[in-house]
């Protein structure tokens, strides 16, 4: 059974750093990409930044210079570091695994809330 349990969303002020971690489970880690989206309230989910097994990674335009995604192939891991948060970045932060050729396979973490206000 495939398993994302992400953790590390809270509160912080505009300015402030957060770090979201993505353990999995149940998967063939090195066959899949790995990726973080996110979806704020009455918009539609969107792809924030995915890295792949050899460690290419693609960011959002608006993300750029400020998340850095990165994955620990031996712990099963991928972290999203946000600095520099702003109030737009507020939204649910998903956690999605998707295979590298079989991309309809894919998982989804369960989200967990990124509030950036002061």
């Amino acid at each position: 059974q495939v398993q994302l349990v992400e953790s590390g969303g809270g509160l912080v002020q505009p300015g402030g750093s957060l770090r979201l971690s993505c353990a999995a489970s149940g998967i063939g880690f090195a066959a899949y990409s790995m990726g973080w989206y996110r979806q704020a309230p009455g918009k539609q989910r969107e792809l924030v930044a995915t890295i792949t097994a050899g460690g290419p990674s693609d960011y959002q335009d608006s993300v750029k210079g400020r998340f850095t995604i990165s994955r620990d192939n031996a712990e099963n891991t991928v972290i999203l570091q946000m600095s520099s948060l702003k109030p737009e970045d507020t939204a649910v932060y998903y956690c999605n695994v998707r295979h590298i050729l079989i991309t309809t396979i894919q998982y989804w973490g369960q989200g967990t809330q990124v509030t950036v206000s002061s």
